[in-house]
Parts: structure tokens; sequence; C-alpha cells
């Protein structure tokens, strides 16, 4: 009897085993395999005869019993933009929404005539008020190709509100990176942004200083002026657009190279000139030098200058030059700025209008923007603690330079030229003399900024180090600055340091 309860008690796990086995048979084997798109049929023709409309084209999905449909949607819409519509024309909904006058809706004798509703919640349906009445019928959807309301570049396709991607799909989200390129990453666009401090010219000058040349394919462009000088801005050829010729303009837009320019002109004299770009050709950006207003003064031709970019800017002084801000963006394949009347320093520390150099830090300490995970190059590191700076551990040995050179953006050889606080940060002024590693372009003259006002690491002016550093831009990209963090690694240079960090890189990891 006791054996054949024992036999009893191991039926349960056979069974259970057996079951296992069953269900777990299928494990490991191939997924089935999914169907592949065949090529998009052509488009078909525009949904409206005159403004915009929508073009669809098709593809099919060839597959057997066995296969997965294809991922992804068989059909595509782009925006087809037609001749204007002729004035008095009705508006696309509005035609739809009177194609139920005097009809009976709502199983009432009542007839109505129907005008366009846009506070119903789906912008895409056929809403309709009942005209010199209080309340609205939804006639299904609209047509494709609608306006999803008033003013709103987006379309209605399918009952959904897509918005236009930059290649005219619909829906497909592509935008322009910063330099205007169609689904370009801002990777591939390098940010200019610098401050013009020309020296105060003799006494006595008239004409016009250079400030900076804005190269053709500039995007994004800002200039901005504290003080009571004027702006100009002259183009390829030697024609004044802004402020030319001893004349004032006035503030408003102006049609040049391609964009348009904006220029404003504060009642406190500050001046900014803006565009979106891109331009099709060189400006100068140059400021007006002389308090004098008369004719027949020497104007200085800019083409004849060193400058340091190619668009040029001119500024007319009336008073020492407090500093004149300038940023755009270029595609990266764009020749770099080369050496010119401008500071090629990347990263300005602007002044206020009439302000002289600070030779001291700041009163005020500058914003500190809200803390990020320290671990990329557009993130802030963590700052020390004012008052709490404790004792500085720079990094040394075999493995802190392989990790730093591997980590880092910029790997160089410079001098220090000079040091300032600012605010809750020290900012080094340094002569790029060998570069080893960037990944970025690099400049002979860089500025070098450590998250702290301790002195850690230890840098002395006129001393030559090994720098590792990296590149921050901030979330809002107004900053793009050579970081190096207050752990970071700077080291004396010497013969030795240099064989050390040529030895380095063939210890990091090779991109995939």
């Amino acid at each position: 009897a006791p054996r054949s309860r024992s036999r009893r008690c191991r039926r349960p796990w056979r069974l259970l085993l057996l079951a296992w086995l069953s269900l777990g048979c299928g494990v490991g084997t191939a997924q089935p395999a999914r169907g592949v798109w065949g090529s998009w049929g052509p488009w078909s023709s525009c949904s409206s005869s005159c403004g915009d409309g929508v073009a669809l084209r098709t593809r099919r999905c060839p597959r057997s019993a066995e296969e997965e449909p294809c991922p992804g949607d068989p059909r595509q819409y782009r925006l087809c933009q037609l001749q204007g519509c002729p004035g008095g024309s009705v508006p696309f909904r509005a035609m739809q929404c009177s194609l139920y006058d005097n009809k009976p809706v709502l199983g009432t004798p009542g007839r109505y005539r129907w005008v366009p509703f846009h506070g119903a919640p789906n912008l895409c349906d056929l809403n309709c008020l009942a005209l010199g009445h209080n309340f609205y019928y939804t006639f299904g959807r609209v047509l494709d190709g609608t306006r999803c309301g008033p003013g709103s570049p987006d379309l209605c396709v399918g009952g959904r509100c897509l918005s236009v991607g930059c290649d005219g799909i619909l829906g497909s989200g592509a935008r322009p990176d910063a330099c205007g390129q169609c689904g370009g990453g801002h990777d591939t666009c390098l940010f200019v942004h610098r401050l013009f401090q020309g020296a105060e010219p003799p006494s006595g000058y008239f004409g016009y200083m250079n400030v900076t040349k804005i190269p053709a394919g500039a995007t994004h462009i800002k200039v901005t002026d504290k003080s009571r000088n004027y702006l100009a801005l002259m183009t390829s050829d030697g024609r004044y657009v802004l402020n030319g010729d001893w004349s004032i303009a006035w503030p408003g837009p102006y049609e040049v190279a391609g964009t348009q320019l904006h220029y404003a002109r504060a009642p406190d004299g500050t001046e900014s000139l803006e565009g979106p770009g891109p331009t099709d050709e060189d400006l100068y950006v140059m400021v007006r030098v002389g308090a004098a207003r008369g004719r027949g003064q020497p104007v200085p031709d800019p083409r004849s200058l060193p400058l340091a970019l190619p668009l040029p800017a001119q500024v007319l002084l009336q008073e020492p030059n407090p500093g004149i801000e300038y940023e755009f963006w270029l595609p990266r394949g764009h020749p770099q700025p080369g050496r010119g009347d401008t500071s090629p320093l990347r990263q300005p520390q602007p002044r206020g209008a009439g302000s002289p150099p600070p030779l001291e830090p700041p009163v005020s300490p500058a914003p500190v923007p809200p803390p990020r995970p320290w671990g990329s190059a557009t993130e802030l590191p963590p700052r020390s603690p004012p008052g709490r700076c404790g004792r500085c551990r720079p990094a040394k040995g075999r493995s802190q330079r392989i990790r730093h050179f591997c980590q880092s953006d910029f790997v160089f050889q410079g001098r220090i030229l000079a040091r300032r606080l600012v605010g809750q940060e020290t900012r080094y002024e340094v002569e790029v003399k060998t570069p080893y590693r960037h990944r970025f372009p690099l400049l002979p003259r860089e500025y070098v900024w450590v998250p702290n006002t301790c002195g850690c690491p230890p840098l002395r002016e006129g001393g030559q180090y090994l720098l590792m550093a990296r590149r921050h831009v901030n979330y809002e990209r107004t900053l793009n600055r050579l970081l190096l963090q207050d752990d970071g690694y700077a080291r004396p240079w010497t013969p030795r340091e240099e064989q050390l960090v040529r030895g380095a890189a063939q210890h990091c990891p090779q991109p995939r």
C-alpha cells in the first residue's frame, strides 16, 4: 500500500513535466518573417484646384500567409501648393459646410444655413454652426487637405491633423536644423558667438570700422549693440543697406542677401539686427566712427581690411565701443574663421554700454541654470559651493590620463594668457600651442572655463599646460565653450607629458 501511494504521488509531477515540455517545444524557434514593402506608386493629383491641398501615393506589402504584415503606413501624403485662389473664393471648410445648407438635419423639418465652427474638440471633424442659432452639428470628417484651423499651417488627412515636415511630407516630423538643412542634425552646424571690442579710434577720426563679415549661408543671425553708436551693413558689392553714407536708417525689415533682416533701435540707443537666413552672399557689419554726421568723410573699404568672418558688419562710433555681440550658425564644412579685427575667442563676456573692462569679479553672480546630471558635452558639471573650496585634487597617473583623454573633446598644449573670475566660475584666456585631440574646431585662442573660483586645477598666468576639456553647449544654444572640470586633467607641459598623452590615444575605444 505505501508503494502504490508513492506512485500516485509521482504522477502529478510527470504530468506537469509533460505539460511544460509541450508548452516549451516552441521556445527558440524562429519568429515569422515580415513582409517587405514594394516601391511607392506615383503621386495622385492635388486634392484642391487652387491654394493648398494634398497629394497621395500608396505602396503594397506582398507577403505570404506565414509572414507578418509590413511595418509602417501604406499611404503617404505631401503638401501641394498651387496658385492662390481668386479673390472672393469661398474657403475650403466653409464650402464643405455650405453643402448642407437647407437640408434636413436631426430628423426635423427645420432648414438651416451652416458656417464653420472652430470651437469643437476635434479639429478635423466638419463642425458647422447653424447661422443665427446657438448650436453646431458634426457632418463627419472634413475632406483631406483642409486646414486644421484658421491660420494653421497643419492639414487634416484621414481625420487627423498632421504637420507638414520640411520635406513636404505630412506627418514625417522632418525639421530643418540650425543651418537650415532639412532633417539634419545640429552636429553638422557650427555656432559662431563672439564679442567685438575694437580699439578706440584716434581722436578726430571719422568713418566706419569693421566689426565682422557674416558669410553666405549663415542662418539665425543676431547682432546686438548696446551703445549709442550706429550699426551699419554693407553687401559684398560695396552697397550700403543700413546706416550707410552718414545717413540714419529707420527701424524695420530690410530685404538683403536673400533673407529679411529686422533692424530695431530702442530709445536708449540699443540696436539689434536679426534675420533667419540663409544668406546668399557675404554681408559686412560695421560701426560708424565719429560724432559728426556730415558727408564727405573718408570711408574705408571693408573688403580691403582683414575680417574674421565672411558677412562684414560695421559700426559708427559715437562713443567708446563697449562691445558688439553677434552670433549665427554655419554649415560645419564652411571655412573656419581666420584672424582679423574681431576677437577669435569662442565665448564672449558681454558687458553693458559704457562699462570699462572688468578687472575684478562682478558684484552680482552669474545666473546658475538648473542642475543637470554630468556626463555629456552639453551639460553643466556640478559647481563647487562658494566658500568651500577645500584641497585641490588634480588628476594624475596613467589610468586618469587615459580616462580623461578618451572622454574629452579637446586635448591640447596651451599657454595661460589671463585669468578672470566671472560670477562663480573662472575664465582662462588660453593660447593653443599644440592640439592632440579635438572633436570640434579649435581656435588659436580660446576661453577655458572652470566651474569654481577656488583655483582648482591650479593654473598660473604665463605657464604652459596640457589641458583636457569638454565642449559645453547649453540647452538654449546660447553658449558654446570649453569646460575644464575642477578635478579635470591639467598638468604642466613637458616633453615627457606630451609623450605619455600621445600614447593614451591607442587605449580609447574605437567608435562603431
